[in-house]
């Protein structure tokens, strides 16, 4: 066995692994997967199942290169999603990666110095790929970068932390083709010399093979891995990516897991933004968004009663506030999946304690408040609840102010007001007794509470003084009347 991957370690990280010690933790990482994957939850297929429990995808994770840059160290990583009970990673695959200098990120966890990009292929005798090192081999698989992989996974499962895992993306500019195993300039086998913006679009029919053999592998690696989804490529609506490439790799994953006792949900990258779904492809049970405020693709494709995520932030420069808002917004829309991109990981501070120098934020101050959020959710028989705006039926404030509503009808209703600094409301909400929370969505605290007896018709309320944004709780009593306070 090569054991280069262990000992080729920066930072004095050095793994010194027996292939007998090797071969005992393999079988104990394989323990930690259990039975059925993540799937659709069968009582609202809006949401997840998780081991068992109702679950939304809550994360502000790193730029995707966890797995294929070998100077990250993805455990303090992981630790730190734990550490705030967030429970996604979004990671891709290796076959492709960005260079320094790529959208003005500095330290990118996708664009790893030169010798150390691992991917499914395995590197020749041959020198001459474009970011130093050998060449590529597309007929040879990499073993080193399947043991890294399963490792990643496994360990996030550990940690019960779900892996998106994102098999392909285009190339948005002639300088990312070039660092590409694909390209022939960085593979022994000739192909491909298709032009960047044909990669993905069934033109060659020897890099579809390519294609289409890398994902039969990972799939096959991760069969039995329950802490897993897959979406067939990262933003498809760039470099001519086409319907007809993303349904061949949307098929391969079906027939490479048609044996198998268990399938793993398949997500597909819809648009920046919004926009209406047209002929979905009946395999796919996450539709994802990016940058995808105001939450408007929840309502226009809720009809699909799939999961909608937002799956990805950072280009909104580093504000907290922006990101932890596009958060809430989203899942009181209806939304299962929120993935902050995070750049204070770099493969200097794993722990996600950078300050980031990139086109978006983040930090440990938004992981504690987004979990604020997943403990808000949580705190809620929430696939009991759906979107419902007309619970709101006068909303007072700045006239900027916002509100979003999950309802399930006079038993519990979930609140977010985004913008201004208090707001006077009235609610469609049934007789009975209820109590009323305002939350701080920084801390969770409990900023004003009271519970009252609704002889039905509009409920009036008013928050208390907030900055940028607050949540209201409302659940069914039965104790004493009281009143709001």
């Amino acid at each position: 066995m090569n054991f280069q991957w262990f000992t080729e370690r920066v930072h004095s990280r050095v793994w010194i692994v027996s292939g007998v010690w090797w071969t005992v933790w393999l079988a104990a990482a394989g323990s930690v997967y259990a039975g059925e994957p993540i799937r659709l939850h069968p009582g609202n297929p809006h949401y997840f199942e998780f081991r068992g429990q109702p679950t939304v995808l809550i994360t502000s994770g790193e730029h995707y290169g966890a797995v294929l840059n070998l100077d990250f160290d993805y455990l303090p990583y992981l630790d730190e999603l734990r550490s705030h009970g967030l429970n996604l990673t979004r990671t891709f695959s290796g076959a492709y990666c960005e260079n320094p200098a790529a959208f003005n990120i500095e330290k990118n966890t996708l664009a790893p110095y030169p010798w150390r990009l691992i991917c499914p292929w395995k590197r020749s005798r041959v020198p001459g790929y474009f970011n130093g090192g050998n060449k590529f081999d597309l007929n040879t698989w990499d073993e080193e970068y399947f043991q890294r992989l399963r490792d990643f996974v496994a360990q996030a499962g550990k940690r019960g932390i779900v892996v998106e895992l994102v098999l392909f993306c285009p190339f948005y500019g002639d300088e990312m083709w070039k660092l590409s195993p694909m390209n022939a300039i960085n593979n022994i086998n000739g192909y491909s010399t298709v032009s960047r913006t044909e990669v993905y679009a069934l033109k060659d029919e020897r890099l579809t093979e390519a294609q289409t053999g890398m994902v039969r592998r990972i799939v096959r690696e991760l069969q039995n891995a329950d802490n897993l989804f897959y979406e067939v490529c990262n933003e498809p609506y760039f470099g001519g990516v086409t319907r007809e490439w993303q349904n061949h790799i949307i098929d391969t994953i079906v027939a490479e897991e048609s044996s198998f006792p268990h399938r793993h949900l398949i997500a597909q990258n819809i648009a920046n933004g919004s926009g209406v779904i047209e002929k979905p492809n009946p395999q796919v049970s996450i539709f994802n968004f990016h940058y995808a405020y105001p939450p408007d693709a929840v309502a226009q494709n809720f009809h699909l009663n799939k999961v909608i995520g937002y799956d990805e932030t950072g280009f909104s420069g580093n504000s907290d506030t922006k990101y932890r808002g596009d958060g809430w917004a989203f899942l009181m829309a209806g939304g299962g999946l929120y993935d902050n991109l995070d750049y204070s990981f770099t493969p200097d501070y794993e722990t996600g304690i950078a300050s980031p120098n990139a086109p978006g934020g983040g930090s440990r101050a938004l992981r504690c408040q987004l979990k604020v959020l997943k403990d808000f959710m949580e705190s809620f028989d929430f696939i009991r609840m759906k979107p419902d705006p007309s619970v709101i039926t006068s909303l007072e404030g700045d006239s900027k102010v916002r509100g979003w509503c999950l309802a399930e009808e006079g038993k519990a209703y979930a609140f977010y007001f985004r913008f201004g600094d208090r707001v006077k409301i009235k609610l469609n909400i049934p007789p009975g007794s209820y109590r009323a929370e305002w939350i701080h969505t920084l801390t969770g605290n409990v900023e004003q509470a009271g519970t009252m007896k609704h002889p039905g018709g509009e409920m009036a309320l008013e928050s208390p003084g907030y900055v940028d944004d607050i949540a209201l709780r409302i659940k069914i009593q039965t104790g004493d009347d009281a009143e709001v306070k």
